[in-house]
Parts: C-alpha cells; structure tokens; sequence
C-alpha cells in the first residue's frame, strides 16, 4: 500500500529522525519526561478527533487587545501497529496572552490553520485519516508531551501535516472501566511503564464503560475549564470527563450506566490528571445466554432511538436484530456464530 511505505523524503535523506509514540510520550518514576530531544522528527499516526470538537480555532479579532489567546487547535493522532499511545498538535492564536511579548499570529492566524488543517489538494483533515506530521518542537506540559512551537510565532517552529492515506479509520476504541483506571482508594493509577493505568490508554481512544454521572456541570458548556462532569462507577470511583463543544443532546440521568467513548487525555498532572475527552456517549450493551443456549441482549430503555445491530465478521457488514423494543430491551439471538459481535447505533429519523 503507497501510503503505508517509508517515510517521507526528508526522512528518508537523512534530514529527519524517525518517532513513535510510545517514545514521545516516554515518562519517568516522577511522570517527567524521558524522551531524548531529537528535532527535527517525524511520527504517523490517525486522526482521533476534528479540531472543533476540543477547541474553538476561529480567529479573535480582539484577542491582542483583550489579552486572550483567541482562537486555540488541538488535534490528537494515535499510533497504529506496535506503535501503542497519542499525541496532541495544539496551537494558540495569541502567545502573548500566556506571556510571551510579542508572540502574536494577528490575522496571520487565518492562514496558519488553513496550512495545518489541508492537505496540498486543499482537502480538510479529518478523523480517520492517516497522517504523517514533522515536528520541530514538542514541549512537556501536565504530563504528556504536545506537538507546538514552543509558543513562539516562527516558521523555524512550524510542524507540518501530510496525509498519508484518507479514511484508514478510526482505531478500535479499548473498553476499560475505572477499576483500570482508579484505585480502590480513589487515586488515579499512575505507571510509568505504562503497563497499567492512564498511562497506559494515554492519547488513545477508549470506552469506558459502567459509569454512571455524578454531575452534569460541565455539560453544554464552551470553555475548556468548564467543561468538567464527573463519573462514577458501582465501586464509587470517580473519574472526570471533560465534554465536547459538540452537542450530545441530554444528558443521561444520575442512575442511568452507560458507556462514553473518547480519548483518553492527561492534564495538568505529571503523575495523575487523566480524564476522558467524551466524543459519544451510549447505552451499554449486556450480554449473557439463555438457558436455550441463545445470545440475550439488552440494554437501557432510557436510550431512544437506539437498535441492536449484529455483524458475524468482525467489525463490517452491520446488521440490524430484528427486535421488538419493550421497557429494558432484552434480546434473544439465536446466531450459532462463533465470532459475531454487536453494536448500538442511533439510526436517523
């Protein structure tokens, strides 16, 4: 495949060292850094999430005046094969704000997002494309390594986006609970082996299932420090999650379980602070036998709109379970398939 071969040309001249990311996002016992700088370097890696889910990038006309950093991209990509962990691309519009005199893109930031969010055919990146970026700096902040430039506004600082290949698809999101996340005693698990814990999903996608809200106060809203809701599980650990600015309709109820599909982030902390960056959330699905043999099937009924799906070759060819929904949908399906798997949807009306 063309798009799966070496790396590019500065690559492969020699000009650029070659990364993964488990080797960025390499940490100590004290959650510090361990990676070994080596600019510039290149890492591939899929496109996890749309730049607008996480942060507003529009231009601020007013943000040198106001003293804000006006518009801000992040963008995570995961590794793919052996290459286990993510990594975040962030910008901010206006460095100035973060007290960095003089540090201030102007109406320049307009161009600056149009160079890193297209390809050279003017298409848009998107989730689930391939990509390769080069990176000319990477600082270590809360806990994790972030592709920027060093928030300075310098061509010598830019990192680049190639696509690769469009539409691979999204990586399968890892199911976890918070018993993988939290201990017994409410601290977050931290290894930095990363066998275990938030190191371990750090940059990924995952669902995290069981969980039910304690709160919704960060629910519907737009910025970044507000948007904090906090899980919990039967155990009574807690977890945050940090909300979208997509719109997730309403929230579930406190006693309602159900599962949240994201990526898996750490902020602020070297050694905890992880949360999930909710991209949707669904019912989760049960699973159990009948005592005839068959598959039974349930799931909330608080979910409208909702059908059971099967595939029985793996993660294509979904089918809808023909069903009569009730008050808890309970399923009996008689596939004798070894392998089939099933998924909820929410099926447009």
């Amino acid at each position: 495949m063309a798009g799966l071969l070496a790396l590019g040309a500065a690559t492969a001249l020699g000009q650029t060292s070659v990364m993964t990311h488990w080797e960025l996002q390499s940490v100590n016992s004290t959650g510090s850094t361990a990676w070994v700088e080596s600019f510039p370097c290149a890492i591939r890696g899929v496109i996890v999430n749309d730049p607008e889910e996480m942060l507003d990038y529009a231009y601020n006309p007013d943000a040198t005046a106001s003293n804000r950093m006006g518009g801000q991209f992040q963008m995570f990509f995961q590794g793919t094969g052996n290459d286990r962990g993510g990594t975040a691309l962030w910008m901010a519009q206006n460095y100035q704000a973060m007290g960095m005199a003089g540090q201030d893109y102007g109406s320049e930031w307009i161009n600056e997002m149009r160079r890193v969010q297209y390809d050279a055919n003017g298409r848009k990146f998107r989730k689930g494309d391939l990509i390769e970026v080069t990176a000319r700096k990477a600082l270590f902040r809360g806990g994790k390594r972030n592709i920027n430039e060093a928030h300075r506004v310098t061509a010598s600082n830019d990192f680049d986006v190639v696509l690769v290949q469009a539409n691979v698809g999204l990586p399968q999101a890892e199911a976890l609970t918070l018993a993988d996340l939290v201990n017994a005693d409410g601290s977050q698990i931290f290894d930095p082996d990363r066998e275990l814990g938030g190191e371990h999903w750090q940059g990924m996608r995952v669902r995290l299932d069981g969980i039910r809200l304690t709160n919704t106060n960060g629910w519907g809203k737009t910025n970044w420090a507000d948007r904090i809701c906090t899980a919990s599980d039967d155990q009574g650990r807690l977890f945050p999650l940090r909300m979208p600015l997509a719109d997730l309709g309403d929230p579930p109820a406190t006693t309602t379980v159900f599962s949240a599909t994201g990526i898996l982030n750490q902020e602020n902390s070297n050694t905890n602070g992880y949360e999930l960056f909710v991209q949707e959330i669904r019912p989760e699905v049960s699973l159990g036998r009948s005592a005839a043999g068959g598959m039974v099937v349930s799931f909330s009924s608080d979910y409208d709109g909702y059908v059971v799906q099967y595939s029985d070759g793996g993660s294509g060819n979904w089918q809808d379970l023909d069903v009569t929904p009730r008050r808890m949908i309970v399923v009996e399906d008689d596939g004798v398939a070894s392998n089939r798997e099933y998924r909820l949807i929410k099926k447009d009306e």
